[in-house]
């Protein structure tokens, strides 16, 4: 594989450097909301699983020990809906951010080649189209760019629940995104992959999210049984508190998740042993999982009616990490709502980081202690 990197943007979050020093010179400090990183601690259990697999002078397999692929595939059937998912077709990654980047060149995407992405998303999605030297892509209507007869199109991120914006992909959407990428398929002779990015799928909020869970890419409802052509991304960072673990995984399509595995081989892209035993602990336990959202719920109903009180508007944000924010009563620049804001210490990211359609919005982070979170809302009711 060939990566470019002379077509990358700028690494966003350095441009909120002066924003971040003026929220520091708030007498009361920093409330940092900016970027989405866990602040709790680790569960206790996974640092003794890590701690207990320390003694490690070994190479670990790039596939991942069988315990953590079946602790993967139980964990499918019992949270995701997803019953019957083949061992051999999960791959432990360094992080799910490493994947979302590199996974067009390890798919061998290249000039000439369109990888579409949300119009409103994670910057990775766009970067990792550019370092193939593919085109990336923004488009919410995929049935119908898929439809255009073009042929172009050879990878679809999904990303439900939405980073920024929380949105939700339903199952029967899912199945007709799933179903436009398949026709293509036929109709141009040429593969085209559909991946979700499910990171935050624990964490939803909203009806009909919290009674249903939120569907994956890899449900049998929107596959019908047929798991060609798509993968499902997840990362214990947010669910777990592993963030420095660096854990995550991809599944699915058998042939696909072994064409990866193979190349991941010859590159030595592998997480470490004694972070597989600790990932196999964290997936079998559901409980540090509840425990977690209960804690950012917290957070979420104290920010969001601390935001709402102070005069903005809450839009989506039906599950995941964040609230997507924006001044009631007409448009402001997201650059100017973040200056407001660093003016009483707070520090969230611009939307204009997630694209041109997300600049009137902010995205508010739920990862600060509960007494950071105390403090900016303290400070929005005095505002």
């Amino acid at each position: 594989m060939g990566l470019s990197t002379g077509s990358l943007p700028d690494f966003p979050w350095d441009t909120l450097v002066p924003f971040a020093q003026r929220a520091r010179a708030h007498p009361g400090g920093i409330v940092d909301l900016s970027v989405g990183t866990p602040v709790d601690p680790t569960p206790v259990l996974v640092r003794e699983a890590l701690a207990a697999a320390a003694d490690s002078p070994g190479y670990p397999t790039t596939h991942g020990t069988p315990a953590l692929r079946q602790a993967v595939v139980a964990w499918f059937a019992r949270s995701r809906g997803v019953p019957g998912l083949d061992p051999a077709a999960v791959l432990p990654t360094v992080g799910s951010k490493e994947l979302v980047a590199l996974l067009p060149s390890l798919l061998g995407l290249g000039a000439g080649d369109v990888v579409l992405h949300p119009a409103t998303a994670y910057p990775t999605y766009d970067v990792g189209a550019r370092l193939a030297g593919a085109t990336p892509e923004p488009c919410d209507d995929v049935e119908a760019r898929l439809a255009d007869g073009s042929g172009d199109v050879r990878l679809v991120w999904l990303n439900s629940p939405g980073n920024p914006d929380g949105r939700v992909l339903g199952a029967d959407r899912l199945a007709a995104i799933v179903d436009a990428a398949r026709a293509a398929a036929r109709r141009d002779g040429r593969p085209v992959v559909v991946v979700g990015d499910e990171c935050y799928a624990e964490l939803p909020w909203d009806e009909p999210w919290v009674r249903e869970g939120v569907p994956s890419v890899l449900d049998p409802r929107v596959t019908g049984g047929d798991l060609t052509g798509l993968l499902a991304v997840y990362s214990l960072s947010k669910r777990s508190n592993l963030a420095g673990y660096r854990a995550a995984f991809v599944a699915g399509d058998p042939a696909l998740v072994s064409r990866l595995l193979e190349t991941r081989k010859h590159a030595g892209m592998i997480v470490p042993g004694p972070v597989q035993a600790a990932m196999t602990v964290a997936l079998g336990d559901d409980e540090h999982v509840g425990e977690q959202r209960a804690r950012y719920g917290r957070r979420r109903r104290l920010l969001r009616s601390a935001f709402e009180g102070a005069g903005f508007a809450v839009d989506g944000s039906h599950a995941g990490l964040y609230l997507w924010v924006r001044p009631e009563g007409g448009y402001q620049d997201c650059w100017e709502t973040v200056a407001d804001l660093a003016g009483l210490g707070i520090l969230v990211a611009p939307g204009s980081f997630y694209g041109a359609a997300a600049a009137g919005h902010v995205r508010v982070a739920l990862t600060a202690s509960d007494e950071r979170v105390g403090e900016a809302a303290a400070r929005l009711s005095g505002a």
